[in-house]
């Protein structure tokens, strides 16, 4: 419950300073930043060295890589049936299929499984989500905007250049290690900084409003991304016999809300940006109660 308390209180803060105007624009970019450049390298090396790699390290990626191409293919096609225009086609590509896996994912995992959850989850977020977006995203924008340009020597920049990346590379290194007591404290003080300045940018970059127009891919977008994702999940995870805290927590990442990050590309490529920045909005108020529903399901 304490936990819960936490993520309602900073998202509610957030907002609030969003419309107190208390800090300025560039705010959740700079707190962005400093999560993506000190907080969550800090939490990928002091939690993955922990783990012990086994097959069932397997499944968050398996997981990953199926449910967001499996999306994918139902939002391009369910997108051509509907009619919808080349701009909210392509915004849904992105929103629908990319989850918060890490922003909203490591408060929420944290509140329902502890801390013996993160290991599983940064190889979800890292080797799942993370590349799918580098290169399944680029490609996107790419086609539907006209103003980006890829190739697979950007892409594999991106990737090798992500700090979060880079401190998984080195943290698979120390599997198995004991940092010394000063550095094990280090690491715990920057990554305990994760949670609040994380759920401070969701607040402070919420946004609610959505066009009457856009009412109908707001919902097929919101049922794929909050309902049919997760059950996808648990679907590959029942065909396998999979039934472990690694698969628990891969079906819970599978049922996060839109990326914040997709949404703000979407919008910055011009791509239905009310629509877009309405599903990150309205899917991270509504994740609350779809997730505790799942978790309660998976028992």
């Amino acid at each position: 419950m304490e936990n819960f308390a936490l993520i309602i209180v900073c998202v509610s803060i957030g907002y609030l300073f969003q419309k107190l105007r208390v800090f300025p624009r560039r705010a959740p970019a700079i707190l962005n930043q400093f999560v993506l450049y000190i907080s969550m390298p800090a939490i990928i090396l002091l939690e993955i060295p922990t783990m012990t790699l086994s097959l069932h390290m397997l499944i968050p990626i398996v997981i990953a890589w199926s449910v967001m191409s499996i999306t994918a293919v139902i939002t391009f096609f369910v997108s051509r049936w509907m009619a919808f225009s080349k701009e909210v086609t392509g915004a849904l590509l992105l929103v629908t299929v990319l989850g918060n896996t890490s922003f909203v994912g490591i408060p929420f995992l944290n509140a329902y499984y502890g801390q013996e959850s993160m290991a599983y989850l940064l190889v979800y977020d890292q080797l799942g989500t993370f590349i799918f977006l580098v290169s399944y995203a680029t490609f996107v924008l790419s086609y539907y905007s006209g103003g980006s340009k890829t190739s697979f020597k950007i892409i594999t920049m991106k990737v090798l250049t992500f700090p979060p990346f880079l401190s998984l590379i080195v943290a698979l290194c120390f599997l198995n290690t004991t940092f010394p007591p000063m550095m094990t404290h280090i690491l715990k003080s920057l990554s305990a900084t994760i949670v609040p300045l994380v759920l401070i940018a969701v607040g402070l970059q919420l946004k609610f409003k959505i066009p009457a127009a856009d009412m109908k891919p707001f919902v097929f977008s919101s049922i794929i991304k909050l309902i049919i994702s997760p059950l996808l999940a648990f679907l590959i995870c029942f065909t396998f016999g999979w039934d472990t805290l690694a698969a628990k927590v891969s079906i819970m990442e599978a049922a996060m809300p839109a990326m914040i990050t997709a949404g703000a590309m979407a919008s910055m490529a011009g791509l239905a940006p009310r629509l877009s920045s309405a599903i990150v909005g309205y899917g991270i108020l509504f994740s609350f109660g779809t997730t505790s529903v799942i978790y309660y399901l998976l028992g």
